[in-house]
Protein backbone atom coordinates (compact mmCIF):
# COMPACT_ATOMS: atom_id res chain seq x y z
CA UNK A 1 0.00 0.00 0.00
CA UNK A 2 1.24 3.99 -1.10
CA UNK A 3 1.30 6.93 0.79
CA UNK A 4 0.00 8.05 -2.27
CA UNK A 5 -3.07 6.09 -2.92
CA UNK A 6 -4.54 5.94 0.87
CA UNK A 7 -4.54 10.27 0.42
CA UNK A 8 -6.20 9.98 -2.88
CA UNK A 9 -9.01 7.53 -1.65
CA UNK A 10 -9.14 9.65 1.61
CA UNK A 11 -9.78 12.82 -0.73
CA UNK A 12 -11.73 11.31 -3.09
CA UNK A 13 -14.37 10.02 -0.12
CA UNK A 14 -14.24 13.41 2.10
CA UNK A 15 -14.85 15.31 -1.33
CA UNK A 16 -17.82 12.68 -2.61
CA UNK A 17 -18.88 12.87 0.90
CA UNK A 18 -19.03 16.83 1.15
CA UNK A 19 -20.42 17.31 -2.30
CA UNK A 20 -23.49 14.70 -1.45
CA UNK A 21 -24.22 16.60 2.21
CA UNK A 22 -24.26 19.94 0.39
CA UNK A 23 -26.35 18.48 -2.47
CA UNK A 24 -29.02 16.99 -0.26
CA UNK A 25 -28.98 20.09 2.34
CA UNK A 26 -29.80 22.36 -0.39
CA UNK A 27 -32.32 20.10 -2.30
CA UNK A 28 -34.02 19.48 1.18
CA UNK A 29 -33.97 23.45 1.64
CA UNK A 30 -35.78 24.71 -1.39
CA UNK A 31 -38.01 21.54 -1.20
CA UNK A 32 -39.25 22.51 2.41
CA UNK A 33 -39.09 26.62 1.43
CA UNK A 34 -41.40 25.60 -1.56
CA UNK A 35 -44.23 24.16 0.26
CA UNK A 36 -43.45 26.30 2.67
CA UNK A 37 -47.44 28.41 2.02
CA UNK A 38 -49.60 25.46 1.97
CA UNK A 39 -50.56 22.77 4.76
CA UNK A 40 -50.69 19.80 3.10
CA UNK A 41 -53.89 18.12 2.18
CA UNK A 42 -54.02 15.36 4.56
CA UNK A 43 -53.21 17.97 7.45
CA UNK A 44 -54.98 20.81 6.03
CA UNK A 45 -57.91 20.73 8.64
CA UNK A 46 -55.47 20.17 11.61
CA UNK A 47 -52.55 22.42 11.17
CA UNK A 48 -52.77 26.09 10.85
CA UNK A 49 -50.83 27.69 8.18
CA UNK A 50 -49.08 29.62 10.98
CA UNK A 51 -47.70 26.27 12.52
CA UNK A 52 -46.61 24.83 9.16
CA UNK A 53 -45.56 28.37 8.28
CA UNK A 54 -42.84 28.16 11.59
CA UNK A 55 -41.81 24.03 11.52
CA UNK A 56 -40.87 25.33 7.68
CA UNK A 57 -39.07 28.74 8.92
CA UNK A 58 -37.14 26.16 11.58
CA UNK A 59 -36.42 23.51 9.50
CA UNK A 60 -34.58 26.28 7.08
CA UNK A 61 -32.50 27.71 9.99
CA UNK A 62 -31.20 24.49 11.17
CA UNK A 63 -30.45 23.47 7.55
CA UNK A 64 -28.47 27.01 6.94
CA UNK A 65 -26.68 26.19 10.81
CA UNK A 66 -25.82 22.52 9.44
CA UNK A 67 -24.22 24.09 6.01
CA UNK A 68 -21.80 26.34 8.06
CA UNK A 69 -21.40 23.29 10.56
CA UNK A 70 -20.45 21.27 6.96
CA UNK A 71 -18.04 23.10 5.98
CA UNK A 72 -16.45 24.21 9.40
CA UNK A 73 -16.16 19.80 9.58
CA UNK A 74 -14.87 19.51 6.37
CA UNK A 75 -11.95 22.29 7.13
CA UNK A 76 -11.35 20.76 10.51
CA UNK A 77 -10.79 17.27 8.95
CA UNK A 78 -8.40 18.41 6.06
CA UNK A 79 -6.67 20.48 8.97
CA UNK A 80 -6.37 17.56 11.10
CA UNK A 81 -5.02 15.03 8.53
CA UNK A 82 -3.73 16.18 5.00
CA UNK A 83 -2.41 19.78 6.26
CA UNK A 84 -0.76 18.04 9.20
CA UNK A 85 -2.49 19.19 12.03
CA UNK A 86 -2.32 15.96 14.42
CA UNK A 87 1.25 15.67 13.07
CA UNK A 88 2.11 19.03 14.29
CA UNK A 89 -0.16 18.38 17.64
CA UNK A 90 1.73 15.30 18.18
CA UNK A 91 5.58 16.70 17.46
CA UNK A 92 4.56 19.55 20.12
CA UNK A 93 3.60 16.91 22.59
CA UNK A 94 6.70 15.33 22.20
CA UNK A 95 8.73 18.21 23.01
CA UNK A 96 6.81 19.30 25.57
CA UNK A 97 6.60 16.97 28.02
CA UNK A 98 9.31 15.22 29.84
CA UNK A 99 10.64 11.27 28.50
CA UNK A 100 10.61 10.49 32.60
CA UNK A 101 6.32 10.79 32.09
CA UNK A 102 6.73 7.53 29.88
CA UNK A 103 4.87 6.29 26.31
CA UNK A 104 1.15 6.26 28.13
CA UNK A 105 1.17 9.68 29.48
CA UNK A 106 2.41 11.15 26.15
CA UNK A 107 -0.54 9.13 24.42
CA UNK A 108 -3.19 10.08 26.63
CA UNK A 109 -2.05 13.85 26.63
CA UNK A 110 -2.17 13.16 22.80
CA UNK A 111 -5.96 11.65 23.06
CA UNK A 112 -7.05 14.91 25.65
CA UNK A 113 -5.30 17.40 23.92
CA UNK A 114 -7.11 16.26 20.49
CA UNK A 115 -10.39 16.32 22.10
CA UNK A 116 -9.70 19.29 23.75
CA UNK A 117 -9.11 21.37 20.58
CA UNK A 118 -11.92 19.56 18.80
CA UNK A 119 -14.01 20.77 21.21
CA UNK A 120 -13.43 24.27 21.66
CA UNK A 121 -13.75 24.39 17.54
CA UNK A 122 -17.08 22.98 17.73
CA UNK A 123 -18.12 25.62 20.46
CA UNK A 124 -19.12 28.98 18.48
CA UNK A 125 -21.47 26.47 16.51
CA UNK A 126 -22.76 24.81 20.04
CA UNK A 127 -23.54 28.28 21.43
CA UNK A 128 -25.17 29.72 18.34
CA UNK A 129 -27.67 26.88 17.98
CA UNK A 130 -29.37 27.05 21.43
CA UNK A 131 -28.90 30.81 22.09
CA UNK A 132 -29.46 31.82 18.68
CA UNK A 133 -31.45 29.49 16.66
CA UNK A 134 -33.20 27.29 19.58
CA UNK A 135 -33.89 30.81 21.43
CA UNK A 136 -35.56 31.92 18.05
CA UNK A 137 -38.10 29.75 17.89
CA UNK A 138 -38.60 29.61 21.51
CA UNK A 139 -37.14 26.06 22.50
CA UNK A 140 -34.33 27.38 24.10
CA UNK A 141 -34.84 27.21 27.96
CA UNK A 142 -30.87 27.50 29.22
CA UNK A 143 -29.26 30.22 30.57
CA UNK A 144 -25.76 30.91 29.87
CA UNK A 145 -24.28 30.14 33.22
CA UNK A 146 -26.31 26.15 32.81
CA UNK A 147 -24.60 25.55 29.79
CA UNK A 148 -21.60 26.75 30.45
CA UNK A 149 -21.85 24.37 33.76
CA UNK A 150 -23.52 21.67 31.60
CA UNK A 151 -19.98 22.29 29.36
CA UNK A 152 -17.62 21.92 32.50
CA UNK A 153 -19.71 18.96 33.46
CA UNK A 154 -19.86 17.25 30.21
CA UNK A 155 -16.01 17.60 29.72
CA UNK A 156 -15.18 16.29 33.63
CA UNK A 157 -17.28 12.98 32.95
CA UNK A 158 -16.06 12.73 29.60
CA UNK A 159 -12.57 12.91 31.40
CA UNK A 160 -12.77 10.51 34.02
CA UNK A 161 -15.01 8.12 31.59
CA UNK A 162 -13.03 8.68 28.40
CA UNK A 163 -9.48 8.23 29.87
CA UNK A 164 -9.06 5.14 31.91
CA UNK A 165 -10.96 3.55 28.88
CA UNK A 166 -8.11 5.09 26.56
CA UNK A 167 -5.56 4.34 28.53
CA UNK A 168 -7.11 0.47 28.78
CA UNK A 169 -7.26 0.57 25.17
CA UNK A 170 -3.42 1.55 24.36
CA UNK A 171 -2.10 -0.51 27.13
CA UNK A 172 -4.30 -3.98 25.60
CA UNK A 173 -2.41 -2.66 22.43
CA UNK A 174 0.95 -2.32 23.48
CA UNK A 175 0.93 -5.72 25.31
CA UNK A 176 -1.40 -8.23 23.45
CA UNK A 177 0.39 -8.88 20.04
CA UNK A 178 -1.22 -8.96 16.56
CA UNK A 179 -4.88 -10.13 17.96
CA UNK A 180 -4.84 -7.00 20.24
CA UNK A 181 -8.16 -5.38 18.61
CA UNK A 182 -9.85 -8.82 19.64
CA UNK A 183 -8.84 -8.08 22.91
CA UNK A 184 -9.47 -4.35 22.82
CA UNK A 185 -13.05 -5.35 21.66
CA UNK A 186 -14.15 -6.90 24.27
CA UNK A 187 -12.94 -4.32 26.68
CA UNK A 188 -15.28 -2.14 24.78
CA UNK A 189 -18.53 -3.89 24.73
CA UNK A 190 -17.74 -4.97 28.40
CA UNK A 191 -17.38 -0.95 29.24
CA UNK A 192 -20.19 -0.18 26.87
CA UNK A 193 -22.54 -2.69 28.86
CA UNK A 194 -21.44 -1.46 32.47
CA UNK A 195 -22.22 2.24 31.06
CA UNK A 196 -25.80 1.31 30.32
CA UNK A 197 -25.54 0.11 34.26
CA UNK A 198 -24.42 3.21 35.68
CA UNK A 199 -25.76 5.89 33.40
CA UNK A 200 -29.34 6.11 34.88
CA UNK A 201 -28.02 6.57 38.48
CA UNK A 202 -24.66 8.01 38.13
CA UNK A 203 -23.98 10.17 35.44
CA UNK A 204 -27.48 11.59 34.18
CA UNK A 205 -28.45 12.88 37.59
CA UNK A 206 -25.48 14.86 37.45
CA UNK A 207 -27.17 16.92 34.58
CA UNK A 208 -31.25 16.59 35.11
CA UNK A 209 -32.90 16.13 37.98
CA UNK A 210 -35.79 12.98 38.47
CA UNK A 211 -38.03 11.83 40.39
CA UNK A 212 -40.84 9.43 40.71
CA UNK A 213 -44.09 10.11 38.46
CA UNK A 214 -46.01 11.58 40.89
CA UNK A 215 -49.43 11.27 38.82
CA UNK A 216 -51.13 8.12 40.52
CA UNK A 217 -53.55 7.51 37.85
CA UNK A 218 -51.44 7.82 35.00
CA UNK A 219 -48.86 5.85 37.05
CA UNK A 220 -51.58 2.66 37.07
CA UNK A 221 -52.63 3.28 33.71
CA UNK A 222 -48.65 3.25 32.66
CA UNK A 223 -48.09 0.25 34.90
CA UNK A 224 -51.21 -1.44 33.49
CA UNK A 225 -49.65 -0.87 30.12
CA UNK A 226 -46.27 -2.00 30.89
CA UNK A 227 -47.53 -5.55 32.80
CA UNK A 228 -49.36 -6.13 29.31
CA UNK A 229 -46.52 -6.00 27.16
CA UNK A 230 -44.35 -7.92 29.81
CA UNK A 231 -41.86 -4.94 30.35
CA UNK A 232 -40.42 -4.73 34.03
CA UNK A 233 -38.69 -1.33 35.00
CA UNK A 234 -37.18 0.06 38.21
CA UNK A 235 -39.41 2.75 38.17
CA UNK A 236 -40.96 5.54 36.55
CA UNK A 237 -39.58 9.05 36.54
CA UNK A 238 -40.10 12.70 35.12
CA UNK A 239 -36.94 14.81 34.03
CA UNK A 240 -37.25 18.21 34.18
CA UNK A 241 -36.54 18.50 30.59
CA UNK A 242 -38.31 21.72 30.69
CA UNK A 243 -35.27 23.54 32.83
CA UNK A 244 -33.32 23.11 28.96
CA UNK A 245 -35.53 23.22 26.43
CA UNK A 246 -39.61 23.24 25.10
CA UNK A 247 -38.97 19.99 23.33
CA UNK A 248 -40.53 17.11 24.51
CA UNK A 249 -39.64 13.15 25.01
CA UNK A 250 -40.07 9.88 26.58
CA UNK A 251 -37.39 7.58 26.55
CA UNK A 252 -36.18 3.68 28.50
CA UNK A 253 -32.77 4.40 29.56
CA UNK A 254 -30.26 1.26 31.88
CA UNK A 255 -29.86 -2.06 31.42
CA UNK A 256 -31.18 -5.61 32.85
CA UNK A 257 -32.38 -4.71 36.58
CA UNK A 258 -31.50 -0.96 36.50
CA UNK A 259 -33.98 -0.26 33.52
CA UNK A 260 -36.08 2.79 33.93
CA UNK A 261 -38.97 4.70 32.01
CA UNK A 262 -38.28 8.16 31.92
CA UNK A 263 -40.76 11.19 30.84
CA UNK A 264 -39.91 14.67 29.78
CA UNK A 265 -41.74 16.88 32.11
CA UNK A 266 -43.06 18.71 28.79
CA UNK A 267 -44.14 15.57 27.58
CA UNK A 268 -46.30 15.24 30.61
CA UNK A 269 -47.46 18.81 30.22
CA UNK A 270 -48.55 18.61 26.54
CA UNK A 271 -50.05 15.01 26.40
CA UNK A 272 -53.45 13.56 27.66
CA UNK A 273 -53.06 10.47 29.73
CA UNK A 274 -54.43 8.60 26.32
CA UNK A 275 -51.55 9.69 24.45
CA UNK A 276 -48.62 9.50 26.98
CA UNK A 277 -50.07 5.23 27.24
CA UNK A 278 -50.23 5.56 23.35
CA UNK A 279 -46.53 7.31 22.98
CA UNK A 280 -45.00 4.76 25.61
CA UNK A 281 -46.56 1.77 24.12
CA UNK A 282 -44.53 2.95 21.10
CA UNK A 283 -41.49 2.60 22.71
CA UNK A 284 -42.36 -0.76 24.49
CA UNK A 285 -43.25 -1.67 20.64
CA UNK A 286 -38.87 -1.18 20.15
CA UNK A 287 -38.65 -3.21 23.24
CA UNK A 288 -40.94 -6.08 22.24
CA UNK A 289 -39.31 -6.43 18.76
CA UNK A 290 -35.81 -6.27 20.25
CA UNK A 291 -34.72 -3.10 18.03
CA UNK A 292 -32.30 -1.82 20.81
CA UNK A 293 -30.73 -5.37 20.93
CA UNK A 294 -30.78 -5.84 17.38
CA UNK A 295 -28.79 -2.34 17.14
CA UNK A 296 -26.56 -2.70 20.04
CA UNK A 297 -25.65 -6.45 18.14
CA UNK A 298 -24.97 -4.67 14.69
CA UNK A 299 -23.25 -1.92 16.37
CA UNK A 300 -20.98 -4.19 18.57
CA UNK A 301 -20.27 -6.45 14.64
CA UNK A 302 -19.29 -3.30 13.45
CA UNK A 303 -16.98 -2.14 15.79
CA UNK A 304 -15.28 -5.80 15.96
CA UNK A 305 -14.88 -5.29 12.14
CA UNK A 306 -13.48 -1.41 12.43
CA UNK A 307 -11.12 -2.60 15.24
CA UNK A 308 -9.38 -5.67 12.68
CA UNK A 309 -9.24 -2.92 10.44
CA UNK A 310 -7.11 -0.95 12.47
CA UNK A 311 -5.37 -4.11 13.56
CA UNK A 312 -3.70 -4.10 9.90
CA UNK A 313 -3.73 -0.40 9.40
CA UNK A 314 -1.91 0.67 12.19
CA UNK A 315 0.78 -1.52 11.01
CA UNK A 316 1.34 0.45 7.59
CA UNK A 317 3.48 3.46 7.39
CA UNK A 318 1.74 4.13 4.51
CA UNK A 319 -1.55 4.77 6.44
CA UNK A 320 0.07 7.39 8.85
CA UNK A 321 2.17 9.16 5.72
CA UNK A 322 -1.40 9.52 3.51
CA UNK A 323 -2.75 11.29 6.26
CA UNK A 324 -0.29 13.73 6.76
CA UNK A 325 1.60 11.99 10.12
CA UNK A 326 5.09 10.94 10.11
CA UNK A 327 5.41 8.73 13.63
CA UNK A 328 8.43 9.18 15.08
CA UNK A 329 11.16 5.99 14.44
CA UNK A 330 10.58 3.57 17.38
CA UNK A 331 8.04 5.48 19.21
CA UNK A 332 4.65 4.54 20.08
CA UNK A 333 1.99 4.93 17.53
CA UNK A 334 -0.98 3.63 18.84
CA UNK A 335 -2.35 7.02 19.93
CA UNK A 336 -2.11 8.14 16.26
CA UNK A 337 -3.41 5.08 14.70
CA UNK A 338 -6.87 5.41 17.38
CA UNK A 339 -6.92 9.45 15.78
CA UNK A 340 -6.13 8.68 12.51
CA UNK A 341 -8.61 5.99 11.94
CA UNK A 342 -11.04 8.16 14.07
CA UNK A 343 -11.01 10.74 11.65
CA UNK A 344 -10.66 9.07 8.31
CA UNK A 345 -13.57 6.17 8.82
CA UNK A 346 -16.42 8.74 8.93
CA UNK A 347 -16.48 10.12 4.90
CA UNK A 348 -16.17 6.27 4.09
CA UNK A 349 -18.94 5.42 6.22
CA UNK A 350 -21.06 8.32 5.22
CA UNK A 351 -22.50 6.68 2.26
CA UNK A 352 -24.06 4.23 4.46
CA UNK A 353 -26.42 6.39 6.40
CA UNK A 354 -29.58 5.35 4.11
CA UNK A 355 -28.80 1.79 5.09
CA UNK A 356 -28.72 2.66 8.84
CA UNK A 357 -31.94 5.47 8.24
CA UNK A 358 -33.56 2.92 6.39
CA UNK A 359 -33.67 0.40 8.89
CA UNK A 360 -34.15 2.89 11.77
CA UNK A 361 -37.58 3.97 10.05
CA UNK A 362 -38.40 0.04 9.51
CA UNK A 363 -38.73 -0.24 13.46
CA UNK A 364 -40.64 2.98 13.89
CA UNK A 365 -42.95 1.74 11.55
CA UNK A 366 -43.36 -1.96 13.65
CA UNK A 367 -42.88 -0.37 17.13
CA UNK A 368 -46.17 2.00 15.75
CA UNK A 369 -48.11 -1.38 14.77
CA UNK A 370 -47.17 -2.70 18.07
CA UNK A 371 -48.69 0.54 19.79
CA UNK A 372 -51.86 0.28 18.14
CA UNK A 373 -52.47 -3.36 19.64
CA UNK A 374 -51.88 -2.39 23.75
CA UNK A 375 -53.13 1.75 23.22
CA UNK A 376 -55.90 3.53 21.38
CA UNK A 377 -54.38 4.02 17.72
CA UNK A 378 -55.98 7.45 17.55
CA UNK A 379 -54.46 8.51 20.75
CA UNK A 380 -51.04 7.70 18.96
CA UNK A 381 -51.56 9.41 15.89
CA UNK A 382 -53.35 12.59 17.88
CA UNK A 383 -49.87 12.59 20.11
CA UNK A 384 -47.59 12.24 16.99
CA UNK A 385 -49.34 15.28 15.33
CA UNK A 386 -48.99 17.28 19.04
CA UNK A 387 -44.99 16.23 19.28
CA UNK A 388 -44.56 17.16 15.24
CA UNK A 389 -45.89 20.72 15.88
CA UNK A 390 -44.60 20.92 19.20
CA UNK A 391 -41.20 20.30 18.11
CA UNK A 392 -42.00 22.20 14.66
CA UNK A 393 -41.03 19.23 12.58
CA UNK A 394 -41.53 20.39 8.78
CA UNK A 395 -44.86 18.32 7.04
CA UNK A 396 -42.82 18.59 3.75
CA UNK A 397 -39.32 17.09 3.82
CA UNK A 398 -37.89 16.46 0.46
CA UNK A 399 -38.33 12.62 -0.01
CA UNK A 400 -34.66 11.84 -1.45
CA UNK A 401 -33.30 13.50 2.01
CA UNK A 402 -36.10 11.65 4.17
CA UNK A 403 -34.39 8.44 2.56
CA UNK A 404 -31.10 9.58 3.09
CA UNK A 405 -31.10 10.76 6.59
CA UNK A 406 -34.43 10.56 8.58
CA UNK A 407 -34.20 7.94 11.22
CA UNK A 408 -37.97 8.58 12.13
CA UNK A 409 -40.73 8.20 9.26
CA UNK A 410 -42.06 11.86 8.08
CA UNK A 411 -45.52 12.75 10.00
CA UNK A 412 -47.22 11.47 6.23
CA UNK A 413 -46.20 8.25 6.05
CA UNK A 414 -46.32 7.86 9.43
CA UNK A 415 -50.12 8.37 9.96
CA UNK A 416 -51.04 7.05 6.76
CA UNK A 417 -49.49 3.66 7.79
CA UNK A 418 -50.90 3.32 11.51
CA UNK A 419 -53.80 0.35 11.24
CA UNK A 420 -57.26 0.48 12.51
CA UNK A 421 -57.00 1.01 16.43
CA UNK A 422 -57.06 -2.82 17.55
CA UNK A 423 -59.23 -3.74 21.43
CA UNK A 424 -56.47 -3.63 23.80
CA UNK A 425 -54.86 -7.00 24.92
CA UNK A 426 -57.11 -8.05 28.15
CA UNK A 427 -59.80 -5.25 27.41
CA UNK A 428 -63.07 -6.52 28.14
CA UNK A 429 -65.11 -7.67 25.20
Amino acid sequence: MQASTVTLAFAAAMLASLGTKLWLATRQMRFVAAHRARVPAAFDAIVTPQAHARAADYTLAKGRLALVGTAVGTAVLLAWTLLGGLDALNAALREALPPRWGAMAYQLALLAAFSLVGGLVELPLEWYGSFRLEQRFGFNRMTLRMWLVDLLKGTLVGALVGLPLAALVLWIMAASGGLWWLWAWFAWVGFNLVLLVIYPTLIAPLFNKFEPLADDALKARVQALMQRCGFAAKGLFVMDGSRRTAHANAYFTGLGSAKRVVFFDTLLQRLTPGEVEAVLAHELGHFRHRHVLQRMLVIFAFSLLGLALLGWLAQQDAFYLGLGVSPAPGAPNDALALLLFMLALPPFLFFAAPLAAHLSRRHEFQADAYACTQADGRELASALLKLHEDNAATLTPDPLYVRFYYSHPPASERLAALPAPAPRVGAAA
